[in-house]
């Protein structure tokens, strides 16, 4: 038999012991042997580093950040580490996921077979819902700054069942090659969460590699665990959003896609949920942000 492609998997771990822990649990069950799991402890304010090492000493190696760097700069460090071991890939996942035994296994095998392979991602459950799709990857437009997961909401009746393109991986499980990471680089931290990774695709297509969907290989995703849809929240993904244009589009597009969000997109929410209207705030944040701040150059190993 061939020899299984080497992988090294990045769990980032902030303040969420309990769902890492199940996370980990259906790692152990993985039937994939070739697999080395880095822990990233996103600076926890309890010591859930020394828990998981003690409990899982046997098969992750702990990475401690002393503060919260967000998931970019965590899964950074997770993939500077993975480089030195030189892996064939790197599955970057998080730590709200539980994966079906054979998950790594159906994504590596087709992930031999995709030609200029950027990133490759399973089907997605919710982890609620366990058959209702949460994601099949996604598709984004840089004329209205928007991006939206493929599949979302629909119950699973057989209709995402092919390989496919898709625009950007979903950062929650997504199997790179480590080829890819050496020519695209890292993920730009500018980002913080929200956005980072399809800043990452973007860029790869732009180096000529493509994403794809694995529908063979299945997930389960406990939605929104991370971070609950506070003001914290819609600040980082509105200002993200037209920070990805910014970095990534001409000023068409970005004139585009801030009218839209300004014009459209902003009104018709408010006017659909009345109720949410203490959240333009952290949306005329995102804004003036943009008003005092230029993009930084994207990172490069």
């Amino acid at each position: 038999m061939a020899e299984e492609a080497s992988v090294v998997t990045i769990v980032l771990n902030w303040n969420g012991l309990a769902d890492t822990r199940e996370c980990l649990n259906s790692l152990r069950s993985a039937e994939y042997d070739n697999n080395r799991i880095l822990l990233v402890d996103n600076g926890s304010k309890a010591d859930e580093a020394t828990a998981l090492a003690r409990e899982y000493g046997d098969m992750i190696e702990v990475i401690r950040l002393p503060e919260n760097r967000g998931f970019a700069g965590g899964m950074n460090a997770g993939i500077k580490r993975a480089l030195e071991l030189a892996p064939d890939y790197v599955l970057l996942l998080n730590n709200d996921v539980i994966v079906e035994p054979s998950f790594l296994d159906k994504l590596v095998v087709q992930a031999k077979r995709l030609p200029k392979l950027a990133a490759a991602n399973p089907k997605t459950y919710f982890y609620s819902d366990p058959r209702r799709i949460y994601s099949t990857g996604g598709k984004v437009s840089i004329w209205r700054g928007v991006a939206r997961q493929v599949g979302r909401g629909q119950e699973d009746r057989g209709q995402f069942e092919k390989v496919a393109r898709r625009d950007y991986a979903d950062g929650m499980c997504m199997l790179i090659p480590r080829t890819a990471i050496e020519k695209v680089g890292l993920l730009d931290e500018q980002y913080f969460a929200y956005w980072e990774e399809t800043d990452w695709c973007w860029r790869a297509r732009e180096a000529g590699l493509r994403c794809y969907y694995v529908p063979q290989s299945r997930i389960w995703h406990k939605a929104a665990r991370s971070r609950s849809p506070n003001a914290r929240f819609h600040y980082l993904y509105r200002r993200n959003a037209l920070l990805f244009v910014r970095k990534r589009g001409t000023p068409l597009q970005v004139a585009t896609a801030l009218a839209m969000h300004l014009f459209v997109y902003g009104p018709a929410y408010f006017l659909k949920h009345p109720k949410q209207i203490t959240r333009a705030g952290a949306e005329l944040r995102a804004l003036f942000w943009h008003a005092r701040n230029q993009p930084k150059e994207q990172p490069l190993i």
